[in-house]
């Protein structure tokens, strides 16, 4: 079976693959896979990279550490101080690699409300499309300094979810989880070896929960449970998602390229659709609305444009930058709903403008669009 080449991916990197199930990084696999993703990178297709292995590698520098006796092992605490210890060496190692390929790198470790608040979920898709912009690779974590639930096995689950909530951030085109397993099987390999890889899953029924179980070792939080999770959002988003071994050789790159591998789970909903729900779902707690003249009516429903400040003619309510607000036409006809990319102080000081004077008349510039088409969606 062959399937479209991605635009744009998101990988997965679980803490098994990267440390081997030790306590330091497996520079080989990682560079392994790094000069993977370099490759199809250079082929076209733009890569944000979710990889876990922080805290395992911590270990290696608390070996190091002549007070590492003061932290009490399996605490919160402990598992903190793993993480921010081990996240250096984690990007030191990502960056010798990609330098090599004259690729740059970036780090964003992003919190539990990173992704629920509005408008930090525009600021993580403002900066993640800067950065791929110009060409890096942005390399995102989990913020295990700060943010606990994710240590505690409460939030994402070994980055899994995380990575399926970024790939959905982006508009990616497939969501790739790496892990040592080949796919999800029906019954635990590590108990039957000859049990049998479930190639493609297009509904996640009750077959499929019974074959997905959790972590079986302590070195990642994740296992088949979560990255079920994953495929669940990924496939509500539109998104297609691989699971598969890192340890297959050129497995990047067979994905890439179309090819059967590991598991795939399919999605029957388009990103656009995906996103439209996921918008109208808070159109009951919408904030406040605008009412847009004739023209931007026109543009908004027959030609699938921006809302641009010049077709406002007046605001409604209070509402804050990432907000979701109704659109109306002057005489109170709903056209849509959307994420607001400026408060109504400013988009009362800017209805009626030009998009070049925004950054005279509010100080500073969020982009030309009041909504942007993407955070639109129309009846």
């Amino acid at each position: 079976m062959i399937f479209k080449r991605p635009n744009r991916i998101v990988i997965k990197l679980g803490t098994n693959l990267l440390t081997n199930g030790g306590d330091s990084l497996d520079i080989e696999m990682i560079t392994s896979i790094s000069n993977q993703i370099a490759h199809i990178k250079k082929s076209g297709i733009e890569v944000l990279i979710v990889s876990s292995g922080a805290v395992a590698a911590g270990r290696d520098s608390l070996s190091r550490a002549p007070e590492k006796d003061k932290l009490q092992r399996g605490t919160v605490a402990y598992r903190q101080a793993l993480a921010a210890l081990g996240q250096p060496q984690l990007m030191m190692t990502f960056e010798n690699i990609f330098s090599a390929h004259g690729i740059a790198i970036a780090q964003a470790l992003i919190s539990r409300g990173d992704l629920q608040s509005r408008s930090r979920y525009l600021n993580v898709r403002n900066t993640l499309e800067a950065l791929l912009s110009i060409g890096a690779i942005p390399i995102l974590n989990e913020n295990d300094v700060v943010a606990i639930e994710e240590l505690a096995g409460l939030i994402y689950g070994d980055n899994d979810r995380l990575s399926a909530m970024v790939a959905n951030t982006v508009d990616a085109d497939l969501l790739i989880l790496l892990g040592d397993m080949d796919g999800l099987h029906k019954t635990d390999p590590h108990i039957d070896p000859k049990s049998e890889l479930i190639s493609i899953v297009e509904e996640i029924d009750d077959s499929i929960e019974a074959a997905a179980l959790g972590p079986y070792d302590q070195r990642g939080s994740g296992g088949m449970a979560s990255k079920l999770d994953a495929a669940r959002i990924a496939m509500d988003s539109g998104i297609p998602m691989v699971i598969g071994s890192g340890r297959v050789e050129n497995i990047i790159l067979t994905i890439c390229n179309g090819k059967q591998t590991g598991t795939r789970f399919i999605s029957s909903v388009s990103r656009r659709e995906s996103r439209k729900r996921w918008i109208l779902t808070g159109r009951s707690e919408h904030r406040g609305s605008v009412a847009v003249d004739e023209g931007a009516s026109e543009a908004l429903q027959r030609n699938g444009n921006s809302l641009l400040p010049i077709g406002i003619v007046s605001v409604t309510g209070s509402f804050e930058r990432g907000d979701i607000i109704e659109v109306t036409e002057i005489d109170g006809k709903t056209i849509g709903w959307g994420l607001a990319a400026y408060s109504s102080y400013e988009v009362e000081r800017i209805k009626g403008s030009k998009s070049s004077e925004l950054p005279k008349l509010v100080g500073h510039y969020y982009g030309a669009e009041v909504i942007h088409r993407n955070n639109l969606a129309l009846p």
